[in-house]
């Protein structure tokens, strides 16, 4: 029973023993993991912070901008240096072939004579103008005697009336000729043509200023007043 005590012992010892570790082992342990956190928390930002794609990029082509004019300087020109002389456009000669004269153009040698003298030239008449007419109008200083008188039978009667006539008047301003047109009566256009041939009296009617005969259509009307 003892020397099974003693065994049991020694195993345990042994045990013991292995189960024991080396306190320079456990430091060096400590000391590694000691560097890797502070050799983590010394790390920078960038390299800690974690790289995230960017979003893809459109790309578009740009037109190019025309160049701009160039801009050059006139040359100065140098008071020293001769200028040189343009050239004159020269005046075009005419040869035989480009005039055609006619033999009788009086030109010596073509059958002409320079000694005669060229006949007179006459401008073509000009086209005669439209006449200036003025018309025949009743002369004022006649104008109160104009009207005609009153037939006795139609203010008996109490009746109105109208006479139309066509007057022929001369260069003269006078009356020539009379014609009756309408009459509401005959005594109407007598008692007209009467005092028309003895007091009326116009202005004549002008051709450029210059008093020609004409005619006129005139009405004369008959109206009582008192009734």
């Amino acid at each position: 029973m003892l020397s099974i005590g003693l065994r049991t012992g020694a195993e345990a010892q042994s045990r013991y023993g292995a189960g024991r570790r080396s306190p320079l082992g456990l430091g060096g342990t400590v000391a590694v993991h000691a560097l890797l956190v502070a050799g983590f928390l010394l790390l920078p930002k960038e390299v800690i912070d974690i790289v995230r794609p960017s979003p893809p990029i459109s790309t578009y082509a740009v037109p190019e901008d025309p160049p701009p004019p160039e801009n050059r300087p006139d040359k100065p020109v140098d008071a020293k240096m001769p200028v040189q002389p343009q050239p004159q456009p020269q005046r075009p000669t005419a040869t035989d072939s480009e005039i055609t004269l006619p033999r009788d153009a009086g030109l010596t040698g073509g059958g002409g004579d320079l000694s005669k003298p060229l006949p007179p030239y006459f401008p073509p008449p000009l086209p005669p103008a439209d006449p200036v007419l003025t018309d025949a109008q009743i002369d004022p200083r006649a104008l109160p005697a104009f009207q005609p008188d009153y037939p006795g039978a139609m203010i008996r009667q109490g009746l109105d009336g109208k006479v139309t006539v066509r007057v022929s008047i001369g260069a003269d301003g006078r009356v020539t000729a009379i014609e009756k047109i309408s009459a509401s009566d005959d005594s109407f256009w007598e008692t007209t043509q009467r005092h028309a041939l003895r007091k009326w009296r116009f202005r004549p009617a002008t051709r450029d200023g210059v008093p020609v005969a004409s005619t006129k259509v005139l009405t004369v009307r008959f109206t009582l007043t008192d009734r």
